[in-house]
C-alpha cells in the first residue's frame, strides 16, 4: 500500500463482512457504519436486490464498451434521466466522481469557449492533477503546478464565514435569525464573488461555477439560504455555466429532495454524481442538456468502462431500491430525528461548537469550549478512536479535521440513532474528564 494511504485509527479496523448498515471486522465485532464508505453505500451493504442484479449480469455478460450497445445501458439511462427536471436529459456514464468532474470541466469549456473555472474555498471536487486546481482544500493540494484559470470564491460559511448566515437546517448558528426568504448574508458573499469576477477573470469569460450542494469533505458546510441562486445569476452574466456536484448529496440523501440543488431552488446546466449512485460499485455520471453535449462532438469520445453491463444493472437496481424502500423519506425522517438528538447532545457538551446538515448528511464540529477555535487534533483523534471502540464508525473532515461527518447508509433507523448518540455521549464524557 502506498504511504499516502494512511489508517484513520490508531488501532486499525480490518473489515470482513457487511450487511445493510452494519460492518463486521475479522474478529466478528459489529460496527454501525455512519460513513457508508465515504458516502458511497447508499442503500446498504450487500443489499439483496442489488447483489442479485449483479450476480445475474455476471453470468450473462461482464463487459462491452460504449462503442457497442446493450439493453441494460438504455434501461438505466432512461431511469436515471427521469429523476432530473426539464432538459437535463443527456447522460454520460463514467467510473468516479473525479472523472465526472473532469468531464464537466471539458463540457463547460467546449460549450462556452471560456477557460476560467470558479469553485468555493474548502471545496473538494477530485484528486486528479488538474482537479487540484478546482479543489480548494489545502490538505488535498500537492505542491505541483496546476492548469491556469482556476479561481476560488470566498467561502459562504454561516458558522465561520465573515458574514455569518442562516441555513436551511433544523440547527442554526447561535445568534442568527431564521428568515423565510434569502439570508441577508447571501448577498454579501455573492458581492465577494462578483469582486472575483470583476477582477480576476477576463470580462464576461467564465466557463463554469462548480459547487457542492452541501460541502462534504470540507466539513458538511451548508451555504446561506439564497446564495447558490444568486451566485448562479452572477455567473450567467459572465457567460458561465453552473455545475452542481452531487457526488455526496444526491439520490435522496438530503431528505426533502432527490437532488441537493433542488433545496436551493436552482436548476444546474451540468450535474455530476458518483459514490451513492452504485452503492459501492465503480460508477459515476454526468447529466447535461442536448445543447451542451452537442459541443462535445467536435472530437471523438469514448469511455472503456463507463456504462458497462455490470455497472448499468447495479445503478438501475440502486434507483429502484431507493424508490421501493422509501429511502429518501427515511433520510428525511431519521435525519431530522438525528439532528435533533445531536442538538440535545450539543447542550450537554460545550465541545460541540456546531451541528448542521440536512437528512442523512450531518456534521458535528468540535471546538475549544466557549470559542470557535477548532479542537486540537490529538483530542479529536482520541474521541474518534473511542467512538470506534464502542462500535460506531464515523468520519472526520473539515479544514482542521475537527468535524465528525455523519453520512450513513440511508436505511438506518431511529434505534441506530439512539445507539450512536449514546456512544458519542460516552466518548465526549470521557474527553471532558481529562
Amino acid at each position: 500500500m502506498p504511504p499516502a494511504i494512511t489508517n484513520v485509527y490508531k488501532r486499525p479496523v480490518l473489515l470482513h463482512q457487511g450487511h445493510m448498515q452494519w460492518l463486521f471486522d475479522n474478529e466478528g465485532k459489529r460496527y454501525l457504519d455512519l460513513f457508508g464508505g465515504i458516502v458511497t453505500v447508499s442503500v446498504g451493504h450487500c443489499h439483496p436486490k442489488v447483489n442479485a442484479a449483479l450476480k445475474e449480469q455476471v453470468d450473462t455478460m461482464w463487459h462491452t464498451t460504449n462503442l457497442y450497445r446493450h439493453p441494460k445501458l438504455y434501461e438505466y439511462i432512461e431511469l436515471l434521466a427521469s429523476k432530473f427536471p426539464g432538459d437535463l436529459n443527456v447522460v454520460y456514464l463514467t467510473n468516479s466522481g473525479s472523472e465526472a468532474n473532469e468531464l464537466a470541466v471539458l463540457l463547460a469549456k467546449a460549450y462556452t469557449g471560456n477557460l476560467d473555472m470558479i469553485s468555493l474555498q474548502t471545496s473538494y471536487h477530485g484528486y486528479t492533477s488538474s482537479l487540484m486546481g478546482l479543489t480548494a482544500t489545502q490538505s488535498y493540494r500537492m505542491a505541483i503546478p496546476v492548469p491556469t484559470g482556476y479561481h476560488h470564491a470566498v467561502h459562504p460559511d454561516p458558522f465561520r464565514g465573515i458574514f455569518g448566515g442562516c441555513r436551511d437546517s433544523l440547527s442554526q448558528v447561535p445568534g442568527e435569525n431564521v428568515v423565510s426568504g434569502d439570508c441577508p448574508s447571501a448577498e454579501k458573499y455573492v458581492h465577494q464573488l462578483n469582486e472575483l469576477l470583476g477582477n480576476s477573470v477576463p470580462a464576461g469569460r467564465v466557463g463554469a461555477f462548480f459547487a457542492e450542494s452541501i460541502q462534504g469533505a470540507g466539513g458538511v458546510i451548508q451555504f446561506p439560504k439564497g446564495y447558490l441562486r444568486q451566485a448562479q445569476e452572477a455567473i450567467k452574466k459572465c457567460g458561465g455555466l453552473y455545475v452542481a456536484d452531487e457526488v455526496q448529496t444526491g439520490f435522496g440523501r438530503t431528505g426533502d429532495h432527490y437532488w441537493g440543488f433542488q433545496t436551493h431552488g436552482v436548476k444546474p446546466d451540468i450535474v455530476t454524481m458518483a459514490k451513492g449512485i452504485g452503492n459501492g460499485f465503480p460508477l459515476a455520471a454526468v447529466v447535461t442538456t442536448k445543447e451542451i453535449a452537442a459541443a462535445h462532438s467536435k472530437a471523438a469520445y469514448f469511455n472503456t468502462f463507463g456504462g458497462n453491463p455490470m455497472a448499468s444493472v447495479v445503478g438501475k437496481a440502486v434507483l429502484e431500491v431507493i424508490e421501493e424502500e422509501g429511502l429518501q423519506q427515511n433520510s428525511k425522517v431519521v435525519g431530522d430525528y438525528f439532528i435533533q438528538q445531536l442538538m440535545q447532545l450539543q447542550k450537554q457538551h460545550p465541545v460541540i461548537g456546531d451541528v448542521r446538515g440536512q437528512g442523512l448528511m450531518l456534521g458535528v464540529e468540535l471546538v475549544e469550549p466557549g470559542t470557535k477555535k477548532p479542537l486540537n487534533l490529538p483530542q479529536v483523534v482520541d474521541i474518534h478512536e473511542n467512538i470506534k471502540d464502542q462500535g460506531v464508525l464515523i468520519a472526520r473532515g473539515g479544514r482542521w479535521n475537527n468535524v465528525f461527518r455523519i453520512k450513513p447508509p440511508m436505511c438506518i433507523n431511529k434505534q441506530d440513532v439512539d445507539f450512536s448518540i449514546a456512544v458519542m455521549d460516552e466518548a465526549l464524557k470521557k474527553y471532558s474528564k481529562k
